[in-house]
């Protein structure tokens, strides 16, 4: 399983980093979402890091709905030493994650969501249709289709390259105590 993010530490929005929130909740202001996250930003809303951090860049955002984030694929990424060795291909796997994280930045900023761990639930649908190899970059756009009972949620991604569908599916989350 994979974390998405994590609602223990205080969070504080990339607009108002000076102000926290509550332990477990996302602090949303009164003043205009901000609609491009850097990388320092994002490290502010989710947990990961190098080498699993995955996301490079939010480009546009909408609060509550989606995100579209982006990932510079780089020949320098550990798991290219071994997948494949003369032909270096970005693993499923990991661009399925790189999406689960797009789609984390919007579930760090949900109001209302209790304390906890998000984590995969399911995935399924997911199809791939292309490589993706160094020099590539990754955009994945992440729709949030449902929260059930603040505890259960469903989001669809979509990962492209240079506008070519590279994979989609859906993602299926739950918050661990």
């Amino acid at each position: 399983m994979s974390i998405l993010t994590d609602l223990h530490t205080p969070n504080t929005h990339v607009d108002s980093p000076h102000v926290e929130a509550e332990p477990g909740q996302a602090l949303l202001t009164e003043t205009t979402p901000k609609t491009v996250f850097t990388v320092e930003d994002i490290h502010r809303l989710l947990p990961h890091r190098y080498p699993f951090l995955l996301v490079d860049r939010i480009i546009e955002y909408v609060p509550g709905e989606r995100a579209v984030g982006i990932k510079n694929v780089t020949f320098n990424e550990p798991h290219f030493q071994g997948h494949f060795p003369g032909r270096p291909i970005m693993p499923g796997v990991l661009i399925v994650e790189a999406m689960a994280q797009v789609g984390g930045i919007v579930l760090t900023q949900l109001p209302d969501i209790p304390v906890g761990l998000f984590m995969f639930a399911g995935i399924d649908k997911v199809r791939f249709r292309r490589p993706v190899v160094p020099g590539d970059q990754l955009v994945m756009r992440v729709e949030l289709l449902m929260v059930k009972r603040r505890r259960f949620g469903k989001m669809h991604g979509r990962a492209e390259v240079d506008g070519q569908l590279v994979a989609e599916g859906e993602l299926m989350f739950s918050i661990v105590d």
